[in-house]
This record gives C-alpha cells, sequence and structure tokens, in this order.
C-alpha cells in the first residue's frame, strides 16, 4: 500500500535523510527505530506533506495506494496532499497535551474531523464519535466526549488522539513516539489497542519510536535509522537475534544494558539516614465546607541513607514527584513529619534553609523548559553559583569549566546557547547546574524519560560515576521499571498516594509481594531482549 524509494531530504541545504527504500503492507506494523535525530519523524513528516520552509525534498518517490489507483505523495500539490491527510494517511502525535486545542471539548474536536473527512453531520456525527470513543476502550465515551484536555490523564489524551487519527478510515496510520511519556500500565494498554486496531481495520502502521523495548512487542518488521541512513531492515526476530549492523549491535546492547539489574548493595542499613519521613499526608486544593481538597500522599513513611540510590515508582497521579516536591520543601505536608539530618524540615529558616537548598538540588524531567533559551550555558550555570555567594567570578567559571568535563562535554559549551545542544547533552548540562553547589542529595524527577536509548544508558553511567566520584545520594523518580531496576539498591512503590510495597530491589523484581506492583513488572516491554 505505499512504497517509498530513494528518499532524501534537505534542512537549508544540509542533507538531514538519504536515499531511504522501504514498503508497508496492509495490516502491517513498520518499527522505525533510532537515536534522536536519526531522520525518522523528519521522514514521516515528509509522507505526510507536514515538513517545514526550511526543508525541501531533493529525491524519491514515495507511491500510495488510496484505493482508487497509486499517488506519488511527493509530487502532488498542498490541496490534493490536504485530502489525503487524515482520510488516506493519519498521524497520532508524540504529544496529546500539545497536540489537543485547550479551549476545545475533546468531542468537538473529533467532530471536526469527522464532519470534514466522513461528510456526516448533527447526531450522526455525534454517534460516530462517540463509536471511536468507545473503541478507543475508553470508560465513559460520553464523559470524554463532554471534557477538556486538562480534565483528562495522559493515556485518556493519547486515546482520543488516536481516535482523532481513525475518524477519516485512514489506509494508513503513523504513530510518532505515541508512548514515550506513558507509565508503563499506560503503554502497555496503548500498544495493545493499536494492535487491535491494525487487526480490526487492517491499516498499515508506521510505528516511530527509540525504545527498542516498545518496538518489539508492538511491531511485524523494523528499520534502523542512523543520521539520515537506513542501516538495516527486518523482521523483529531477526533484527534482535541476528543484527547485521554495528550501530544495531550497540543499541541493543544499551538496551541490555539499562535492562541489567543493579550490581552490591548500598548497604542502607548500616548507613546514616539522612531523611526520615513519617506519616506524611499531603492535600492539593483547600478543604472547606463546600468543597473538598485532593489527598495526593496519604500516610506515607519511608528513610532515605546516605549514598543509596532510592526508586520512586508508581503509575502517574501515583504521589511520586509530590513526594520530591514536599523533600525538598517546596509543598507543605497537611500532618506528619519530615527529618533532615536529624532536624524537622519544617523548622529549617536563614542560615540552616540556605544550606538545606544548597545540600538537596532538584534535577528536573524536561531539559528543554528548564534552561533559558536566553542565557548561555556558562551564564546559567554560574547562576546558582553567584546566588549562594559561593565565591568570585573567575572562581565560578573554573567550577563550571571543571563541572563540564565532569559530564562530558566539551569546555566550550558554556558560550552555546540550550537550541544548540541534543537531549541528552541538554539533560547533562541540567546535572552540572545542579551540582554547582557541592550538593549532598538529588531529587533525580523522570530524568531520563525525554531520551533516546543509547543516551539513557549514557545518563545512567554518569550518575553512577558522579554518585562514587562525589559521595551522592539520589531519589531516583521514574515510571520505567528497567531504568530503576538497573540504578536504585531499594524502590517504594506508589500506588494512589499511598506506600504499596517497599524493599531491596530485587526482591521487589524478583518476588514482589503486591498485585499492583507485579502489574507494573508484567507491563515492562522487552523483558526478553
Amino acid at each position: 500500500m505505499l512504497k517509498v524509494s530513494n528518499l532524501t531530504v534537505l534542512f537549508s541545504g544540509n542533507q538531514v535523510v538519504s536515499g531511504i527504500n522501504f514498503n508497508l503492507m496492509p495490516g502491517e506494523i513498520l518499527g522505525f527505530v533510532g537515536e534522536s535525530g536519526s531522520g525518522k519523524s523528519v521522514t514521516s513528516l515528509a509522507l505526510m506533506g507536514l515538513l517545514p520552509p526550511n526543508a525541501s525534498i531533493d529525491s524519491g518517490n514515495a507511491l500510495f495506494d488510496t484505493g482508487k489507483g497509486e499517488v506519488d505523495l511527493f509530487n502532488i500539490d498542498d490541496e490534493s496532499h490536504r485530502r489525503i491527510r487524515g482520510h488516506g494517511i493519519a498521524m497520532i502525535f508524540q504529544e496529546p497535551q500539545t497536540s489537543l486545542n485547550p479551549s476545545m471539548l475533546c468531542g468537538k474536536q473529533i467532530l471536526e474531523t469527522v464532519e470534514l473527512h466522513r461528510g456526516l453531520r448533527g447526531d450522526k456525527a455525534k454517534e460516530r464519535c462517540l463509536q471511536l470513543l468507545a473503541e478507543m476502550q475508553l470508560p465513559d465515551p460520553v464523559k470524554v466526549y463532554r471534557s477538556y484536555p486538562h480534565q483528562l490523564s495522559g493515556g485518556q489524551k493519547q486515546r482520543v488522539m488516536i481516535a482523532m487519527a481513525l475518524a477519516g478510515n485512514p489506509r494508513i496510520l503513523i504513530a510518532d513516539e505515541p508512548t514515550t511519556a506513558l507509565d508503563v500500565t499506560v503503554q502497555k494498554s496503548i500498544l495493545q489497542l493499536l494492535k487491535d486496531i491494525r487487526q480490526r481495520h487492517q491499516i498499515g502502521i508506521i510505528f516511530i519510536t527509540h525504545d527498542l523495548a516498545v518496538v518489539s512487542e508492538v511491531a511485524d518488521r523494523i528499520m534502523v535509522m542512523q543520521q539520515g541512513h537506513l542501516v538495516e531492515q527486518g523482521r523483529v526476530e531477526e533484527i534482535f537475534n541476528h543484527p547485521q549492523h554495528p550501530y544495531t549491535r550497540r543499541l541493543i546492547e544499551y538496551r541490555k544494558r539499562i535492562n541489567q539489574p543493579v550490581k552490591g548493595n548500598d548497604s542502607a542499613v548500616e548507613a546514616e539516614p539522612i531523611f526520615r519521613v513519617n506519616a506524611i499526608n499531603v492535600d492539593y486544593g483547600s478543604n472547606s465546607w463546600f468543597k473538598k481538597g485532593f489527598r495526593a500522599i496519604s500516610n506515607v513513611s519511608f528513610t532515605l541513607f546516605k549514598g543509596e540510590t532510592l526508586g520512586l515508582v508508581g503509575e502517574s497521579g501515583s504521589g511520586k514527584s509530590t513526594i520530591g516536591r514536599t523533600l525538598l520543601k517546596l509543598i507543605d505536608t497537611q500532618s506528619g513529619s519530615i527529618d533532615y539530618q536529624g532536624k524537622p524540615l519544617n523548622t529549617l529558616r536563614g542560615n540552616d534553609l540556605l544550606r538545606f537548598r544548597r545540600e538537596v538540588q532538584l534535577i528536573f524531567q524536561d531539559p528543554y523548559s528548564s534552561l533559558n533559551p536566553r542565557l548561555t550555558i556558562g551564564q546559567a550555570l554560574m547562576e546558582p553559583f553567584k546566588y549562594h555567594g559561593m565565591g568570585i567570578k573567575s572562581k565560578a567559571r573554573q567550577r563550571v569549566q571543571e563541572l563540564l568535563q565532569m559530564v562530558n562535554l566539551p569546555v566550550d559549551s558554556m558560550n552555546r546557547y540550550p537550541h544548540e545542544f541534543s537531549g541528552g547533552q541538554r539533560q547533562r548540562i541540567v546535572i552540572a547546574r545542579a551540582l554547582v553547589v557541592n550538593p549532598k542529595i538529588l531529587v533525580c524527577d523522570e530524568i531520563l524519560s525525554a531520551l533516546d536509548v543509547s543516551a539513557q544508558a549514557q545518563m545512567l553511567e554518569l550518575l553512577q560515576e558522579l554518585k562514587k566520584g562525589m559521595g551522592l545520594t539520589y531519589l531516583f523518580i521514574s515510571h520505567d521499571l528497567s531504568v530503576v531496576q538497573s540504578i536504585c539498591s531499594r524502590v517504594i512503590v506508589l500506588n494512589g498516594g499511598r506506600v504499596e510495597e517497599q524493599g531491596p530491589a530485587d526482591e521487589i523484581f524478583s518476588r514482589p509481594q503486591s498485585v499492583y506492583t507485579q502489574l507494573l513488572i508484567d507491563a515492562i516491554p522487552g523483558k526478553t531482549l
């Protein structure tokens, strides 16, 4: 149904996709795998006719079977391409939060697509929308139809996006990183939904991802891309069992490294406690006679020991980030107590509070939004140094240069801006910024979720090196259990704001006591890799 030959794409005259060839058959799921910048998304945007103004197709053709004859997608005008989009080829974008209109009801957004591509109006159009939402296995289609995007969870928003994509009865569905930001159980359900859709509608699906574990669960064939080149393609079993290209072998090795459980033990039982958390409760919103607040954390207790890596895992909304921000004294507790090095956290004032701010640092999830785009890397890294009055400018500059080398970035990075770096490099910069003030504890909040598999493996190695070299303690928050297993010595499993279970990582993963924990472990993709 689709045959792409010799696709070459230029960005401002520079070649970013070079001579790509592939076919897509009806009812097939074709996986595109590669690191960030390998050309996966650019290839899909070329098929959709959505390349940015500074991009052009230098050569190639894409013969698409519309059902009424073949069309070359690279040699049609904009109007013809617009008619094919949605009806012939539809796309599910990576981030549903930014893809959905926040000011429109979800049902109205699906309705637009139904009316445009199916020609239905009134009650028939609404009925079709509700059918699509029901097909997405949403528990209450009518409620979702009447909801705004912010009222839905990440998984529900992604299902709405899939419903919109299917509204025009496309022959091909392009899914661009559709599960990247989702926790393991929601990810598993979305992958199963895509397989069901493929089976039910016999449509071809192009599944784009940087996660080999995910693609091994969903795809029939895989295309491996590196720096705009197609380096290998074949059946899933062939690629994973007998990879031919060194780059493919390296990607698989990175994934195996991430799946490897942490070696050794931090001897947390004998170590010095840094944080003691005792029966804390955290509410969002105010409790009053007309409105009840939402309890985000309920009766949570644990201890963080010096030199250990403690993992906080659970689904979205389980309270992981809330606990992290509570330890950072960014959120107040309603009851219970938190002691930091033997002192009640809520009594810290003045110099004691300033010292606490230096010693406990947060690394944010998104390196794109946590760096000021107007500041050079040098300016961004020297900011906390100046704020805490830790020395003169020349000393700050020297410290920044040392840190850049420590996180394996060149010293001349100081003079460049955030947009000049890849996602993995930005995350290294954010880690360096957290280390400027010589902290004792790093709260790592989903810091690997936006990175491809090779960047994840490199970041895990860096975190281990920094921990040994600087004697750091980590509170590692993540929804990716394979990553947690590879770095954490102890794990706390959260469910609905409560501790489901906690203990040594090897015991949690090999002998879970809770049904919920077992469900999370069962949902980990690519366990056989």
